[in-house]
């Protein structure tokens, strides 16, 4: 039963793998009417497994409203619901969500040790990450009120208020550099030399601390393998 199971989520994942794809079919421009007719009839096919699946779920489900509202049963509604209530908008994107049901691979067992090593390791680190992203939160502020007052004057259309000088900080600390906003004055210049090395930090550090915590993560599970 458990292997039947098992198969069945991965045809269920496999197909909204496949419904993803002709969704994006669809959507090529030169695609002769036969094609078209095809995939609308696969995308009928889809929407009807979708629905004997969630209407299943539903009657085996010993609390059905319990089902109803909850995280997985919302988005299995999302995933076909659009589709009956035809309203002549393009809804069926949301079903997109419903990749978040891959998550459910991670059950497998070869696969949960893992998964609760890193939950483990996310609740030894957890203060540490929250405080690490407040402080990330104050400098990005901080870098976008500075880079504003040192290029406002001699870019005003590029950095007209603080909010485009936020953009350029989010652009910088996280060493994207879109290159669509730049300093141009040697204020400027030397300011963003400094935030991009405090950049470095801002990727490095929280790097470091879940690769620490997953450490004593394993350590904890060793330990309690050995108790055993």
């Amino acid at each position: 039963m458990d292997k039947f199971l098992q198969k069945l989520e991965l045809f269920i994942q496999g197909l909204i793998l496949f419904s993803l794809l002709t969704f994006s079919l669809e959507t090529l421009p030169n695609l002769s009417e036969k094609e078209r007719h095809w995939l609308h009839i696969s995308e009928i096919v889809t929407i009807g497994i979708f629905t004997i699946e969630y209407l299943t779920r539903l009657i085996l489900s010993k609390r059905k409203l319990s089902y109803i509202f909850s995280f997985f049963g919302i988005i299995d509604l999302i995933a076909f619901l659009p589709f009956y209530i035809g309203l002549g908008i393009d809804l069926r994107s949301l079903r997109a969500v419903r990749f978040v049901r891959l998550l459910r691979l991670f059950k497998m067992a070869r696969y949960s040790k893992a998964l609760q090593r890193f939950n483990r390791a996310f609740i030894i680190s957890k203060e540490e990450i929250i405080l690490f992203f407040f402080s990330a939160c104050i400098m990005l502020y901080l870098a976008g009120v500075g880079i504003y007052y040192c290029e406002h004057e001699a870019q005003p259309k590029v950095f007209a208020s603080v909010f485009d000088g936020l953009w350029w900080a989010v652009a910088t600390l996280t060493t994207v550099g879109y290159g669509d906003c730049y300093p141009v004055t040697a204020g400027g210049k030397i300011f963003t030399f400094f935030i991009l090395l405090i950049g470095l930090g801002i990727i490095s550090v929280p790097t470091g601390m879940v690769a620490s915590a997953l450490s004593k993560a394993r350590a904890m599970e060793e330990d309690g393998e050995e108790n055993k």
